[in-house]
């Protein structure tokens, strides 16, 4: 056996080596969800018994059905999507405008206001709901949309990374827009934006399945079943008489369902992005 074809042979073994690895640990992060969806297939009984199965001894798919109709679903369900798009876009928004202002416009203090305003990633968010409970019930927005909405909507994190990915934009486009008339405003909407939408895309996912996720301050803020998100909403199996978890689980596996076709299209959105600025030469 010559020196090359041992050579590929060990490369051969290597690279197998590297995917059965990265296998099993697809795996290890995989076995929550399939735990979940197969404790949503299976009795109540079932799920607490002892010694635990992998499978459900049998596999009972109107769970799904009785999750949908037992309580609102469709309701915590649509109250969600408003509160995570309504978060999402004003996310966005704010996050395009204040990031360009600080990676563009020259004026006096602006990196002490950049540091001051990455100092408030520092505060843990459990600090500041007490303070922003108090500031919606002074506002009279306690059981709204808007009490829910606003005060998570502005954050720090989406203009640092839109603030980072707009540096890396070429200067030339900007001074050639500039030349030919450009606003601000619009060399923004116009050239910045769309060879940004990876970082907006990125943005945009990470903001919509956190607030989707979000339990806590929907849970502070609405008092009544009638507004509540899926999190707090699926709490209503929830009982004196026990915890329905078959159930829990399935509504649980059916609240995934938008996050999974969210990450799907701006997966090939965001890839298509980062092909166009490869080709214009981003830097």
């Amino acid at each position: 056996m010559t020196t090359r074809s041992k050579s590929a042979g060990g490369a051969l073994a290597l690279q197998i080596l590297n995917h059965v690895a990265l296998g099993l640990v697809a795996l290890l992060f995989l076995f929550p969800f399939f735990w979940m969806v197969s404790n949503a297939l299976r009795s109540n009984a079932e799920v607490l018994a002892i010694p635990v199965r992998i499978l459900p001894s049998v596999f009972q798919w109107d769970n799904f059905a009785v999750t949908w109709t037992q309580l609102p679903f469709g309701r915590f369900f649509l109250n969600s999507l408003v509160v995570s798009g309504s978060v999402t876009v004003i996310t966005v928004f704010v996050s395009c405008l204040s990031g360009y202002a600080f990676a563009r416009l020259k004026f006096p203090g602006r990196d002490a206001l950049l540091m001051a305003y990455l100092g408030t990633l520092m505060v843990p968010a459990i600090m500041l709901i007490i303070p922003l409970f108090l500031i919606v019930n002074s506002l009279g927005m306690v059981n709204t949309f808007q009490g829910v909405i606003l005060p998570v909507a502005f954050g720090t994190f989406g203009s640092f990374l839109l603030r980072q990915f707009f540096l890396s934009i070429p200067m030339e486009l900007e001074e050639a827009a500039r030349i030919d008339g450009a606003s601000r405003l619009r060399i923004l909407v116009s050239i910045i934006v769309p060879l940004s939408m990876p970082a907006i895309g990125l943005l945009s996912l990470f903001t919509f399945i956190g607030q989707w996720n979000n339990f806590l301050w929907p849970l502070i803020v609405m008092t009544g079943a009638d507004n509540a998100t899926l999190p707090v909403g699926l709490t209503q199996f929830q009982t004196q008489q026990g915890t329905a978890w078959n159930y829990i689980m399935a509504g649980a596996t059916l609240s995934m369902l938008p996050g999974i076709v969210l990450a799907i299209i701006l997966q090939k959105l965001i890839y298509n992005s980062i092909a166009l600025n490869a080709g214009m030469g981003g830097r």
